[in-house]
Order: C-alpha cells, then sequence, then structure tokens
C-alpha cells in the first residue's frame, strides 16, 4: 500500500513538472499574435469546416452550455447526445456530421446504480452502448495531493489526466457545479470558462457543459439571463441551449437556442423543438414531437399577474432602463415593453 502511495505521489509530480514546463514554455510567447486579415482567413482555409453534432446546437471544437432547470431532463438529454455521438447515429432531425467518436461523459450526478437504472428494464436487459462511450465519476475516496490549493484544481487537473488516456474527441461535463463551485460569481466564472476553453483549443476536442438556472418564472421565454452565472458563462461559451418545462403535461419538454456563432438561429422563440421523455424499454431519452412556438408552451399570466409586470416595466424605464433593457430583465419582447409605454402617453 505505501509503495503504490509512492507511486502515485511520483506520477503527480511528473505531470505537475509538466504542466509547470508547459505554462512556462507560455509566458515566453507575447500575448497578442497579430497577423493581417487576409493572413488568418489563409490560414483558416487548411482548418476543416465544423461539423454539427447535435444539429445546429452544438459544433465541432465549441464550448456550449446546456442549462435548464432541476428535474428537467439535462442529463437524460446530454447522455442520448453521448451515445448518438459515440456510435455516429444522429438523434432524429439534428444532424451529426461525423464518424463515430470518442466520448468522455462527467458524471457527478448519477450514482453507477442510478445510471444502471435509467438503461435497463427494471436493471434487467440492459441497454447497450458503444465502447467508445466513456462514463467517469468521481472517486469519493480520494484526498486532493498537498501540491493543488483547492479542489477544483485537483478536478481539472485531472479532467486532463483523463483526456491523455482516452484521447477523446468530445467530453461532457454533467455539471458545471462539481467544477467551480462559486461559479455564479463573476471572477470564478471567466477563470472556469479560461480553462474550458484552452483544454477545448489546445486538445482539439468538443466540450459540452451542463448547468442550472436559478427559480425562474415560468410564464416568461426563457433567456441568456436564466443561466446561473450568465454574464460570463454566456459570453466565454460558443454557443448554448436550454431546455424548458412545457405545460403541455408533465414529462413535455422544449429545446431552445440561447447563443450560436457557427450558424444562424434556427431553434429561436417561433421554432422551438418539443420533445416527450419516455423510457423506451431500457434507454431513457427525449422524443421528438415537432416544432411549435414557446408561447403555446410557457405558463398563462393571469390578470393579476399581467398588473404586475406592466407596473414592473413603468417602475423600470422610469429608473433609466431602455425598452431593450426593460423587456430583457422581464424576459418579454421589446414589442410588449413598447405597447404597454405607448399606453400612458
Amino acid at each position: 500500500m505505501k509503495a503504490k502511495k509512492r507511486i502515485d505521489t511520483i506520477v503527480v509530480q511528473q505531470l505537475n513538472s509538466d504542466i509547470k514546463k508547459q505554462t512556462q514554455n507560455l509566458t515566453k510567447k507575447d500575448c497578442f499574435i497579430a497577423k493581417t486579415a487576409n493572413q488568418w482567413i489563409e490560414e483558416a482555409k487548411s482548418r476543416p469546416i465544423p461539423n454539427m453534432l447535435f444539429g445546429e446546437m452544438w459544433y465541432e471544437g465549441e464550448v456550449c452550455i446546456l442549462f435548464a432547470d432541476t428535474n428537467t431532463g439535462k442529463s437524460i438529454l446530454a447522455v442520448q447526445i453521448a451515445d448518438s455521438i459515440s456510435k455516429g447515429l444522429p438523434i432524429y432531425d439534428f444532424s451529426l456530421e461525423v464518424s463515430p467518436q470518442k466520448t468522455v461523459y462527467f458524471d457527478f450526478e448519477l450514482s453507477d446504480k442510478q445510471f444502471e437504472k435509467r438503461y435497463s428494464n427494471n436493471y434487467k436487459e440492459h441497454y447497450s452502448f458503444s465502447n467508445s462511450f466513456i462514463r467517469a465519476e468521481i472517486n469519493t475516496e480520494t484526498e486532493v495531493p498537498k501540491e493543488f490549493n483547492a479542489f477544483e484544481d485537483y478536478l481539472v487537473h485531472s479532467l486532463y489526466q483523463i483526456i491523455k488516456t482516452h484521447n477523446p474527441k468530445v467530453i461532457i461535463i454533467d455539471n458545471i457545479t462539481y467544477l467551480k463551485t462559486d461559479n455564479e460569481r463573476a471572477k470564478d466564472a471567466l477563470s472556469l470558462m479560461k480553462q474550458l476553453k484552452a483544454i477545448s483549443k489546445k486538445c482539439n476536442i468538443s466540450i459540452l457543459v451542463l448547468s442550472h438556472t436559478p427559480k425562474r418564472d415560468s410564464s416568461k421565454p426563457i433567456t441568456k439571463n436564466d443561466l446561473a452565472g450568465s454574464k460570463m458563462l454566456i459570453n466565454f461559451c460558443d454557443s448554448a441551449f436550454a431546455i424548458g418545462e412545457s405545460t403541455e403535461g408533465a414529462s413535455i419538454r422544449y429545446i431552445k437556442q440561447i447563443k450560436q456563432r457557427n450558424t444562424e438561429s434556427v431553434y429561436h422563440a417561433n421554432n422551438i423543438a418539443v420533445f416527450g421523455i419516455n423510457q423506451d424499454f431500457n434507454f431513457l431519452k427525449f422524443e421528438f414531437i415537432g416544432y411549435d412556438e414557446e408561447v403555446n408552451h410557457l405558463t398563462k399570466l393571469s390578470c393579476n399577474d399581467k398588473e404586475t409586470r406592466n407596473q414592473e416595466i413603468i417602475d423600470l424605464h422610469q429608473q433609466g432602463l431602455t425598452n431593450v433593457n426593460v423587456a430583457q430583465r422581464l424576459g418579454v419582447s421589446e414589442g410588449t415593453v413598447r405597447y404597454q409605454l405607448n399606453k400612458l402617453k
């Protein structure tokens, strides 16, 4: 046992030494790389065009965020996406433009038994995943080596080790809370996104990170402001999409694009993708139903609720906020704000 511990210590020290050397090499380089716009384009031409991993929601090389309220099915959809990519099989109408790719799923939510339950027929006749689907969970008996200042730093370091060992093209992190416990604070969110972007670029992998929303008003459309720690997380990720609960049924969900850089917005408020959560024999999944407008799946406001909202519009406007800022704050359209303010004239 003592010999094994010594070997582990030597390995950790060697890895830390490697990271330190890489950091020193980076510090010798200039902060900026400046070239003409034409040079950037010429160099970019030699790199492949990013392929879709989950339709227009997520592309190769992106750090993408999937967020939703608690118990809306984030993990169910994330495992379904991981299964899809590892087998090279698209999910319904959502294009997958890559061949089967090794995918590592960092599961900080479920125990192995809970995972088994979801992907079996009552613990029998288990679903067969691809061997390219690697699942990783926290070792509850691990201790943070003294070389690391905090558990989060050790976690990110260990993530690098998994990537080095398994050489995946895709990783999914479920969920962000375990990487940074204070990700709602701006500086921690910025630090986290920098680390994930660095991992994505350095290792040439695509990253999907799951996150949550604070308690939100179900009568309002989902916006970027609903993501916990949104000001930093949403600014520094490449793309983001969200899951919303529908008033059409307890198991009905919808998916909406929140941010995109490689494509135009396809799954917006007027064209959300609607799903039902269903246990298909031995695989719990999102089952595609069709497309609809988000407004049809939101809680309808009562007369009293509308009066309260309209008064909030007036109050915020009087505080000096623009129509656009008021709309973002209340999760309504700018047209709704303009309409209510015009009634005062």
